[in-house]
């Protein structure tokens, strides 16, 4: 497989939390990022390089994400590519499974992986979560359902579980 000369493209999605840094690489997905609190534990080199311009696949997360917040989307059916070790690519998909409006523990994540004991490592890897909301870290809280860990801060943690909690009254499901 021949590496690509093209850099990759990106835009700026203003969502009702703040600006989101939406970026693809060769039609895949490879970031997404509150912009004004990045997560400075994802590697910046996901979009060093990359020009500002809007593709298909960047048009196509921008509906998404439009649906999202407006209440009309629960999950995403959008391509992407996940840069990491194996273990933060088996967390990140590990994430898809908790649905939307559902809450799970870091030790549920990591049993659900298969390796219970991995508690901290499932937390370091939702930190670095290179694909914010798509991929939903933002579902999983502490052991006694406390608010612990997230890129882009505790409060908007809260406010996007408090989004899905709109628009999915008394659904809101913690295991």
């Amino acid at each position: 497989m021949s590496e690509s000369t093209d850099k990759g493209n990106y835009f700026f999605f203003k969502s009702p939390l703040g600006p989101l840094l939406v970026a693809e690489k060769d039609g895949y997905l490879v970031r997404i990022d509150f912009t004004e609190r990045s997560n400075t534990r994802i590697s910046s080199s996901l979009t060093e390089g990359f020009k500002e311009a809007e593709t298909p696949i960047l048009t196509e997360a921008r509906r998404q994400l439009e649906e999202y917040f407006q209440g009309k989307r629960t999950g995403f059916n959008l391509p992407y590519q996940l840069q990491g070790t194996f273990f933060q690519k088996q967390a990140w998909e590990t994430l898809l499974k908790i649905g939307y409006g559902e809450i799970w523990s870091y030790a549920k994540q990591a049993s659900s992986m298969g390796r219970p004991k991995a508690v901290r490592a499932v937390g370091q890897a939702n930190g670095r979560n290179p694909l914010t909301i798509i991929i939903p870290c933002h579902r999983v809280t502490g052991k006694n359902g406390s608010l612990t860990g997230y890129g882009s801060g505790l409060d908007r943690k809260q406010q996007l579980l408090d989004l899905e909690e709109k628009f999915n009254p008394g659904q809101r499901r913690w295991s």
